[in-house]
């Protein structure tokens, strides 16, 4: 795989996992917790977990296409679990990587 087809899967998999992640947390729990509804939680909570493994695969083939050191890896691997993170740490992972890799 190509570092420009693994940055694109790796962007894909942050946004999908960021806005998951903030609909389990401003969406989801606020339903459980204050409105006693936690369908909501069971679904969007399994489903950001699967989404969530994808975007620790998406970022650890990207890693080593770009020989990226393990601490900056694990790092944006632990962005996909703080709300608005996983955005944050996209935006500077395609910045640093499209400055030392022009397609």
């Amino acid at each position: 795989m190509s570092i420009p087809t693994a940055l694109r899967n790796y962007r894909v998999a942050a946004w999908v996992t960021g806005i998951g992640l903030l609909v389990l947390v401003f969406v989801a729990m606020p339903l459980k917790y204050f409105f006693d509804t936690p369908g909501p939680v069971a679904v969007v909570g399994v489903t950001h977990g699967f989404l969530y493994m994808l975007y620790i695969v998406c970022t650890l083939i990207l890693a080593e296409r770009v020989r990226a050191k393990p601490l900056e890896a694990l790092v944006v691997l632990l962005a996909g679990t703080v709300p608005i993170a996983s955005f944050v740490a996209e935006r500077a992972v395609t910045r640093r990587i499209r400055a030392l890799h022009p397609a």
